[in-house]
């Protein structure tokens, strides 16, 4: 994860902004996993003891057990179909896809997506491709045998700040 693009959230999360302020990092939604798919933030200021996923390490399966037990509305509880999770979107790394690359035929983001056929299909009927199906669980990139996957976080547009912010004092206005 770059230092500038944010984590990636469980299922139902609220903005980034929105999620840190109302986290109230209980990790309910970490205890009541069956998968380890989620863990706490380490470090420090808004983001810590908040929850992510980290597809390397275990991807989310879309159980969606978290955004009901959450208390704070930090995750949307109405959020039960797994093709409403909402988390981010996968993208595939062409030049390092052995679809792309040399011609071997590899389907393995494919065969474990678990919106297989609607998620990542198959653009005439051998490369892989995302579509705007994906909820961003991170399976493809999970079992991705050369890394060809990576899932960015909503919203798929994020874009790094171009500038540092201007701090101000207490009291300098604004």
């Amino acid at each position: 994860m770059s230092l500038f693009q944010p984590p990636l959230r469980p299922p139902g999360a609220a903005s980034e902004e929105d999620f840190t302020r109302l986290c109230v990092r209980c990790g309910r939604c970490v205890e009541v996993c069956p998968h380890q798919s989620l863990e706490l933030m380490g470090g420090f200021g808004r983001q810590r003891r908040t929850p992510r996923v980290n597809p390397r390490r275990e991807p989310c399966r879309l159980c969606m057990k978290c955004p009901p037990v959450c208390p704070s509305g930090a995750l949307d509880p109405s959020v039960t179909d797994m093709r409403r999770a909402g988390m981010g979107r996968a993208y595939i790394l062409k030049d390092r896809c052995h679809n792309y690359t040399d011609g071997t035929i590899c389907m393995t983001c494919y065969d474990r997506c678990p919106l297989r056929g609607s998620a990542v299909v198959l653009s005439g009927g051998v490369t892989p491709a995302v579509t705007t199906a994906c909820v961003g669980c991170g399976v493809c990139e999970y079992v991705c045998p050369v890394q060809a996957v990576e899932v960015l976080p909503a919203p798929v547009c994020w874009t790094p700040p171009t500038a540092a912010p201007t701090l101000k004092a207490p009291g300098d206005g604004a």
